[in-house]
């Protein structure tokens, strides 16, 4: 089941590509450098940022976040100093930003010359938010610096020249080197800021790079946070590619050359030159990361990339692993991320990584044909290790839908074709969110979604309730988890503010799910008279550092209430009278009668209401032939729709007689049986018989000694015939005789 809740429609005056495809008749041939993974210059000139779907799709109580059409290729970050605020963006200058976690306002920052692509964006420790783009026909790389999470830009600076492909990384630690700003580019030009992006200073050229894959990670040089910096290179052969892993221990001023390394072969099928699954190009990406926290694996180096398994063309790549120990001068044994089985029926590619700073989990995050026998589409999976990378958990989807890979509209069988190559992802205290390009709808979709996660839901999903008094609960739940072993925490606003009277919702038993999955309930309240209409209470579920972010929505509709403005009982003899009055009245089934029994309320009639009127209706009701006692009655005012609410309770005694009283069987004539009814005034020996025309006796109800009060015995004929008999009551001196008739 799919949900989708509506965000506003937002455009910008740029081209669209498809419209310029369609228009152009271009075939998805796109003769690009099979060397160079820069976004086709047939397309690279046309610019696309729609923003028509700005929505999020929930399926099985799970959120994807769809952002829009963008261009692929998306890269993420965090703000340290606020697990809330993201900033992400996607070719060509598709940015989008978030400072709630949920909502993302799309933008096209100002680079001051056109970009090019590839996206690249970092925050540092104080919170300053840096986002990086190739321009100059892909010549080189200009920087622009935000303090407001992307609200506002300085100037672009030129940062380093080259070509495709290039990477950018802030130093996050207070160490030596804090707000130092990395970035390098292909063949092996490295830069780095000192002053926050006003200058940049090209401080080394490793000459070692004939492929994109140039790639930049900052760990810890023994005690020393940020004390070193790794870049590492990718050269050789498309299908064979060398990775060469370079260190810095002084802020990237020098750097010693560490290891080379050849550990990948194809992904994928070769097709014109280009590694590719399902006509998808892709690479063997060297991507790395270190652990910068203070956790056993500590200053641990890690590599990620995909590669055929088997080894050779046409093969199914995996997502592979390996770590080092001694800053990238020797390796581990590949240990394969991906847990399905076998692995060689399948593809795993485009691998993304993220070691957690502050526990060093390591995430990795990918493309997975797993789910399809015949490998033509996919999900995006993620898995994480927190030993190291030694052993990864259970595999987990993190988009909710499958997409299909050469997706109609942008992919042509029998070409290269240019749906990206690569996407991102991030994570802060074991909480990862990853951005990715999905082709669900045909289009380069933009997603987000968080990992590990918790479903979301609630139900009812609208409610009616009158504008004073009312009272409605809704079951909020997270019913399912993946991989989230965290508490999760509801809250809710209601929207907009009555203009009069007060909407209360609390979380009476508590707002926090503890191990989900599990519960919660939510209270709705009314008081003083809310104005009436419709009112949308937002329920929003929070990790305990805030992320993830879930919110589901539930209408709440204000109406007039049946207004019971009176409710009594009185007796007459041994019926009890009930009367009540509306004032007005909505919607209005009717009433049940309620009546206690043995601490229960239990149903005994039903009362029509009169539908909706805004005039004075009067109610009567007859309790006949009660015990003496005292009895307790309340309303159930129901409405067409089902909904219903109670009435207070009134109490009314039926007291012990003070005649002597002998009733009317009931009902009469009967058949087999019937009820009478008696009184007596006084404790004594009562008899009450029952005697055929001639006088003889042919039943003997009462032979007792009885304390004063009123009873109701039941006489059953069905050993008699048809016709006239006598009951008669005897008690001391006081006796009373009626007539009955038993008709068969």
């Amino acid at each position: 089941m799919e949900t989708k809740l509506l965000k506003p429609i937002i455009y910008f005056p740029l081209l669209t590509l498809f419209a310029f495809l369609i228009l152009s008749g271009s075939s998805f041939a796109q003769g690009d450098n099979p060397l160079v993974d820069a976004v086709p210059k047939d397309w690279a000139k046309h610019f696309q940022h729609s923003d028509s779907e700005l929505d999020v799709i929930t399926v099985n109580g799970f959120d994807d976040f769809n952002l829009g059409v963008d261009y692929a290729e998306p890269h993420v970050s965090q703000n340290p100093l606020n697990p809330l605020q993201y900033f992400g963006a996607y070719n060509i200058n598709g940015a989008w930003r978030t400072n709630d976690g949920h909502n993302w306002t799309p933008s096209a920052p100002p680079f001051g010359t056109n970009p090019n692509g590839d996206p690249i964006t970092t925050y540092d420790g104080n919170g300053n938010l840096y986002y990086e783009t190739m321009v100059g026909g892909v010549t080189g790389c200009r920087v622009i610096r935000s303090t407001d999470n992307g609200a506002t830009w300085t100037a672009g600076v030129v940062a380093v020249s080259g070509n495709d492909k290039n990477w950018m990384v802030a130093d996050q630690t207070t160490g030596p080197y804090s707000g130092y700003v990395y970035t390098g580019m292909t063949p092996g030009n490295f830069a780095r800021t000192t002053n926050f992006g006003a200058s940049w200073t090209t401080t080394n050229t490793f000459g070692t790079q004939s492929l994109p894959g140039f790639m930049i990670c900052i760990g810890p040089d023994g005690v020393t946070d940020g004390g070193v910096v790794y870049v590492v290179t990718n050269s050789g052969s498309a299908f064979a590619s060398t990775y060469t892993f370079y260190a810095s221990t002084n802020g990237g001023l020098n750097f010693s050359l560490k290891s080379t390394q050849n550990f990948s072969n194809y992904v994928g099928t070769s097709v014109g030159g280009r590694n590719t699954v399902q006509f998808m190009r892709t690479r063997p990406y060297p991507f790395i990361a270190a652990d910068q926290s203070n956790g056993t694996y500590r200053g641990r180096l890690y590599l990620v990339y995909a590669s055929n398994n088997p080894a050779g063309n046409a093969n199914k790549p995996d997502i592979f692993c390996r770590y080092s120990t001694d800053q990238g001068t020797t390796w581990s044994s590949p240990i394969t991320v991906n847990d399905d089985n076998p692995s060689t029926g399948n593809h795993q590619w485009h691998p993304a990584i993220w070691c957690d700073t502050q526990s060093g989990r390591l995430f990795v995050s990918w493309m997975d044909t797993r789910d399809t026998p015949t490998s033509d589409s996919a999900y995006i999976y993620a898995s994480y290790s927190d030993n190291g990378g030694l052993t990864w958990a259970t595999n987990q989807r993190v988009s909710n839908q499958k997409m299909r890979i050469c997706a109609p509209g942008i992919c042509s069988s029998g070409s290269a074709n240019y749906m990206g190559d690569y996407f991102g992802v991030i994570s802060r205290n074991n909480q990862a969110l990853t951005m990715w390009t999905d082709f669900r709808s045909n289009n380069f979709g933009s997603y987000v979604g968080y990992f590990p996660d918790f479903a979301m839901t609630v139900a009812p999903t609208s409610v009616i309730i009158p504008q004073s008094g009312g009272q409605e609960f809704v079951t909020v739940s997270a019913p399912s988890v993946k991989l989230f072993t965290n508490n999760v925490i509801f809250s809710a606003t209601v929207s907009p503010n009555p203009p009069s009277g007060t909407i209360t919702v609390d979380f009476p038993g508590g707002n926090i799910v503890n191990n989900p999955p599990g519960s919660v309930q939510m209270r709705i309240q009314t008081s003083g008279n809310v104005t009436l209409g419709a009112y949308t209470i937002t329920v929003q579920g929070n990790g305990p550092n805030g992320t993830p972010v879930h919110r589901r929505t539930v209408s709440l509709d204000v109406i007039v209430p049946v207004e019971l403005t009176s409710f009594a009982a009185n007796t007459d003899k041994n019926d009890v009278i009930l009367t009540w009055n509306t004032a007005t009245e909505t919607n209005n089934q009717g009433f049940e009668i309620q009546r206690k029994t043995n601490g229960e309320y239990e149903r005994i009639a039903f009362v029509e209401g009169k539908g909706t009127t805004t005039e004075v209706q009067n109610y009567l009701f007859r309790d006949k032939n009660l015990l003496s006692g005292s009895y307790t009655y309340r309303l159930k005012q129901v409405d067409f729709d089902g909904s219903f609410a109670y009435s207070d309770g009134v109490e009314i005694d039926i007291e012990q007689p003070s005649v002597f009283y002998l009733g009317q069987n009931y009902p009469n004539p009967f058949n087999p049986t019937t009820n009478i009814k008696y009184s007596i005034p006084a404790d004594g020996l009562v008899t009450l018989k029952v005697y055929d025309l001639l006088g003889k006796e042919v039943s003997t109800l009462v032979n007792d000694y009885q304390q004063a009060g009123t009873f109701d015995v039941v006489f059953d004929g069905s050993n008699l015939a048809s016709g006239v008999y006598y009951y008669q009551l005897i008690t001391g001196e006081l006796s009373a005789t009626k007539k009955l008739m038993l008709t068969k």
